[in-house]
């Protein structure tokens, strides 16, 4: 068939060869209105003009509310964020400094009123944040050996470590002097590496660390004849979507760098197999399409920081790099081809997978280890598959399994399953005290399976030919709320009451704020929060 052909709108023809037996398929939640009734603490849309202004007020304002929340003398407050309620409430994000020092774990959200009354403040450590000297012990050169032994214990290559600087570690316990080191190198599957090291100052004892190129396995399914965004070019037409903040997709001719964008004579991309480049391409951008509609059109978010501005996409990415993988420092989304670079990994779950870590790295920015990682990665499936629901792509209907159509077991089974986590072997159905030991991959399935209720509820049912079986920790009937509303309380919560330190129990307080919030302290909704959260056994 051919493609339709426009200069700034392409229809194209993309590939919709799957791996066998891996195609499975559900059909989108029905039911009541996720739209708020009993309450107006619902996000309003902002664009990015007026959110501007509001950063622009908060930045002016930060020493008054600084001295209103009982900040200490040496503290002061970093503007980060802001998200508005249709009732005037805003939820203020805010990074933290002592004495001119960075306060890791220090963030905190204002929460305040219309009248411009301070209602509560959720901050990511209770404790008080103040150090007897900032004058450290240790030397940056020791600090910066030690944190590149510590990357090369973890398998990085080429391990290279940035100049540390001073901060204040207050994430865990007691706040005291340390040093963040940030060292680059490459993993041992190909994926750079940006491991963040935190040492105490004093003893030189290893506080913290973080891989922060965040990353999952994919799949390489395809999403048929899809309409993408492009402009005139020097060279003919460009692949950036003008229209979605001038997202544009580049070629790494599977080598690494920026590379370069895609270009084309007559604006007709791809032939929709493998073997041309510029197939890959159309799925990367189609895939942040999608992600970038969903959460503009759904919670009002207008791109990944809320700031109107496009991401950029990356494919073809090294030799048979089974992988993709988002990375905040180049706001940019990155694809492998896969085995034998014939399958590449730029699908719709993934592309909104990585993305929504972006999301997440704006906002709640849940540190990526513990417990908190565990949410954190749990955020990206939750919205990766709200994103693929909302597409309503024929070639790949909405599913509450994780790239199912990869086949990475060779038996045709995903990744992951939200209805009940530990099908695949290895993740948690429901909490316990060892959760914050276990891998962020498999933690999440707490989070995951906690959204699976929260959506659909317990127990055996088939939607449009997928059959979920979702048990609860107690055996109790968890009756569901619907995808829509369990989407808009998460997404809440992400933004107003999330933290980089938030953990399970303290994600069960901020989703019954959320839910609270937008429909009303006795609602049903809220009930739903508290029945899914203990179905995971969150109490």
């Amino acid at each position: 068939m051919t493609p339709h052909i426009s200069r700034k709108r392409s229809m194209l023809a993309i590939s919709t060869a799957v791996a066998a037996g891996a195609l499975l398929a559900a059909g989108m939640t029905t039911g009541a209105s996720a739209q708020p009734v009993a309450s107006s603490g619902a996000p309003v849309a902002l664009s990015s003009t007026a959110r501007a202004g509001l950063l622009q007020d908060a930045n002016a304002d930060k020493a008054a509310t600084a001295e209103k929340i009982g900040l200490g003398a040496k503290e002061k407050l970093v503007v980060r964020d802001v998200v508005k309620d249709a009732n005037g409430t805003t939820h203020t994000r805010y990074e933290r400094t002592y004495d001119g020092l960075p306060v890791l774990g220090g963030d905190l959200v204002v929460h305040t009123a219309k009248s411009g009354k301070v209602k509560s403040v959720t901050k990511a450590t209770k404790a008080t944040v103040k150090v007897a000297s900032t004058d450290a012990k240790l030397g940056k050169s020791s600090v910066a050996k030690s944190a590149e032994s510590t990357a090369s214990k973890s398998k990085t290559t080429k391990a290279d470590a940035q100049s540390p600087r001073k901060v204040i570690w207050a994430a865990e316990g007691k706040p005291v002097l340390a040093y963040e080191t940030v060292v680059t190198g490459m993993q041992k599957d190909g994926t750079p590496s940006r491991l963040r090291v935190v040492t105490d100052a004093a003893t030189g004892k290893k506080l913290f660390q973080k891989q922060e190129i965040e990353n999952a396995t994919g799949n390489s399914q395809y999403s048929g004849k899809v309409e993408i965004g492009s402009k005139k070019g020097s060279n003919g037409f460009d692949l950036t979507d003008d229209s979605r903040g001038g997202h544009s997709t580049f070629n790494l001719e599977n080598g690494e760098g920026e590379g370069k964008i895609f270009t084309d004579d007559d604006d007709t991309w791809g032939n929709g197999k493998p073997d041309d480049a510029q197939t890959a391409g159309v799925d990367a951008a189609y895939g942040a399409q999608v992600t970038w509609d969903y959460y503009k059109g759904v919670h009002g978010r207008e791109g990944i920081k809320g700031d109107g501005k496009g991401a950029t996409s990356r494919v073809h990415y090294g030799d048979s790099y089974v992988n993709a993988f988002w990375d905040d420092s180049c706001f940019c989304m990155t694809y492998g081809d896969g085995e034998g670079n014939k399958k590449p990994l730029t699908s719709i779950d993934v592309a909104a997978h990585e993305m929504s870590h972006g999301v997440t790295s704006a906002t709640g920015n849940m540190e990526y280890s513990g417990e908190s990682g565990g949410l954190n990665e749990a955020t990206s499936d939750i919205f990766g598959s709200s994103v693929e629901f909302n597409a309503k792509s024929p070639e790949d209907i909405g599913d509450y399994l994780i790239g199912e159509e990869i086949d990475i077991n060779g038996d045709g089974s995903p990744l992951r399953y939200m209805d009940k986590p530990s099908k695949d072997g290895q993740s948690l159905d429901n909490w316990s005290a060892d959760a914050g030991n276990v891998d962020v991959h498999y933690s999440s399935g707490i989070a995951n399976h906690f959204f699976y209720l929260l959506s659909e509820g317990s127990g055996a049912k088939e939607i449009n030919g997928v059959k979920y079986d979702s048990p609860t920790a107690d055996g109790s009937k968890v009756e569901g709320i619907g995808r829509d509303k369990a989407e808009k309380i998460w997404f809440k919560a992400l933004t107003s009451y999330f933290t980089t330190t938030t953990d399970y129990k303290a994600a069960r307080e901020g989703t019954v704020k959320a839910a609270t919030d937008l429909y009303g302290a006795d609602s049903a909704e809220v009930k739903g929060v508290e029945a899914a959260w203990t179905g995971v056994n969150v109490k």
